[in-house]
């Protein structure tokens, strides 16, 4: 596998912008919801999130969609940005998980509603190349963990009876939840007793908000409406402990350089779900060079059966087998 130093941060995570100017987003889900009760029963509809971060506070805001279109995406859009004021940059993996929710929710990202909705609103919204979702770490991450966790609480409740108002509450408690993590280490100084959070930077608040007082059990999940909320937000809680804020430690890797690949290497690319002798064979033909000078990505042509193909590929993904100069 080839590597390569690890970029220099990109400049929306240094620039001294309001929150939200820069942003990462993805889709997830679907949840059933019980939208309005029938002589058979209880008529159901499915629920979409749309999870947004910012890149320089790292705060989290999350948007109910509830059909599937680009109108009802933009409509979500136009509820962010209404809240959290307007967006300068939006960025997404191009893999399957984002890429397949929007292939689910019909929503084109080249749809010219869509563009012409964000060009008016003075919005870009950027893709990384494909198979390179670490390239986008800083709201992928947050996003993952936040993701596997609600889905994982989520499939476990599918026995109760959601509504559109409890999936909403509950939202927005993990919104505070995530919002209320540390973004520095705690310090020992007894001057600086206040932990800097997202939530402080978005409210200028310094006391996050507290749950409600009492003890919320398997058992409240049949109860009244709101104990199902603080059950489901408790759970929410106690495996985002676990799962995420015991990892908040400095890692150090990617830190050496390494020779860039040329066009004209040859190269296999990786592919999980192949075994080893059948990846695919390669010849670099085109290299992306960042800022720094470094090839970080480049372009494969590929030739399987008489049928020649051009991947975008992140250096990761390729295994140097001979190189041009030799």
């Amino acid at each position: 596998m080839q590597i390569q130093k690890m970029a220099d941060l990109p400049i929306d995570r240094l620039s001294t912008m309001p929150p939200f100017t820069s942003v990462g987003l993805d889709v997830f889900g679907p949840w059933t919801v019980s939208t309005r009760r029938t002589r058979g029963g209880s008529a159901e509809s499915k629920r979409w999130a749309v999870l947004f971060t910012c890149m320089s506070t790292r705060a989290v805001h999350i948007e109910l969609i509830e059909s599937m279109s680009t109108s009802s995406f933009i409509n979500a859009l136009r509820r962010f940005f209404c809240i959290r004021g307007p967006a300068q940059t939006l960025r997404s993996d191009r893999g399957t998980n984002f890429i397949g929710a929007c292939n689910e929710l019909q929503i084109d990202h080249k749809d010219t509603e869509l563009n012409s909705y964000l060009l008016e609103k003075g919005c870009t919204w950027l893709f990384n190349s494909p198979h390179s979702s670490h390239m986008g770490g800083s709201w992928e991450r947050l996003i993952g963990v936040a993701r596997r966790i609600l889905d994982g609480i989520l499939l476990k409740a599918k026995h109760i009876q959601l509504t559109h108002e409890v999936l909403s509450t509950f939202m927005a408690e993990v919104m505070a939840i995530i919002n209320a993590r540390p973004l520095v280490p705690i310090s020992t100084d007894p001057d600086k007793p206040n932990l800097l959070t997202p939530a402080m930077l978005l409210t200028h608040k310094t006391n996050a908000l507290s749950a409600p007082a009492g003890s919320f059990a398997s058992p409240d999940l049949y109860s009244k409406q709101w104990k199902q909320v603080q059950c489901l937000a408790d759970s929410f809680w106690k495996q985002w402990k676990s799962e995420y804020l015991s990892t908040l430690q400095k890692r150090r890797k990617w830190t050496d350089d390494k020779p860039n690949i040329k066009v004209g290497d040859i190269v296999l690319l990786k592919d999980a779900l192949a075994h080893r002798n059948n990846w695919s064979m390669g010849k670099v033909v085109r290299t992306f060079e960042s800022k720094d000078n470094k090839v970080r990505k480049a372009e494969v042509k590929t030739a399987t059966d008489g049928n020649e193909k051009v991947f975008l590929r992140p250096v990761t993904d390729m295994v140097l087998l001979l190189s041009d100069e030799s």
